[in-house]
């Protein structure tokens, strides 16, 4: 009996790791001049299509050059509207009014990173030859105002990460908004972009059912 039932769930994990996952990497080229000391700041959009079923992973890749990573308030938004802040004035806190000073950021957020970049000099970091932050991280997700005194980015981040995409429709328009808000130095937004999994919805289980089902007569079969 246990040697049919290793059969059964070898069979069970055989179909539920199907190829069908499937995904999509977007990105767009900017080379844009993002305003010193401008709340205003940039935005920059692109669209994922052609994606079925719902988000089970997405990566951001964002790639500002020069001015200060302090200065900068970056947040991306969904086709459904669900906000996550990308970085808000990193290293700013009690301790340091002003943020970090290297020239902008070469990096991937991703939700498994546990290393979040708001604080990245606290640990091990990596600048390239433009003076860039690169590697990959966990978003800032510090939902407050960028303007607010340094002593409230102290607080742990509450705001959503990239798991809060998890579970939805990835399809449709994707924006980026950044801004500098702090006079001195220059900043661009280089590039940025997307790399999109999903999973089918749960209809397919309607045919792995059938299936498991005429695998367990042909086990009580081979045992009669």
């Amino acid at each position: 009996m246990k040697k049919y039932f290793g059969i059964l769930m070898l069979l069970l994990v055989a179909l539920t790791s199907r190829a069908d996952l499937t995904n999509e990497t977007v990105s767009v080229t900017n080379n844009t001049v993002i305003p010193d000391a401008n709340p205003v700041g940039i935005t920059s959009s692109l669209n994922v299509s052609g994606l079925s079923g719902s988000t089970t992973n997405i990566t951001v890749n964002l790639d500002i050059t020069g001015g200060f990573s302090g200065d900068l308030y970056a947040y991306l938004i969904s086709p459904t509207g669900t906000m996550v802040v990308l970085v808000n004035r990193t290293g700013e806190g009690s301790g340091n009014y002003y943020g970090y000073a290297d020239a902008g950021f070469n990096v991937t957020f991703d939700s498994s990173s546990a290393n979040n970049i708001h604080n990245y000099q606290s640990g091990s970091y990596t600048l390239n030859g433009s003076g860039q932050l690169t590697g990959t991280w966990a978003t800032d997700s510090r939902a407050i105002d960028p303007l607010s005194s340094p002593s409230a980015f102290d607080v742990a981040p509450t705001g959503n990460t990239l798991v809060n995409y998890d579970g939805s429709n990835p399809n449709g328009v994707w924006t980026l908004f950044i801004a500098d808000l702090s006079a001195g130095g220059q900043s661009t937004l280089v590039s940025w972009g997307l790399s999109v999994v999903t999973v089918p919805e749960p209809q397919t289980w309607t045919i792995f059912g059938g299936g498991l089902a005429a695998c367990w007569l042909l086990i009580r079969r081979r045992r009669n």
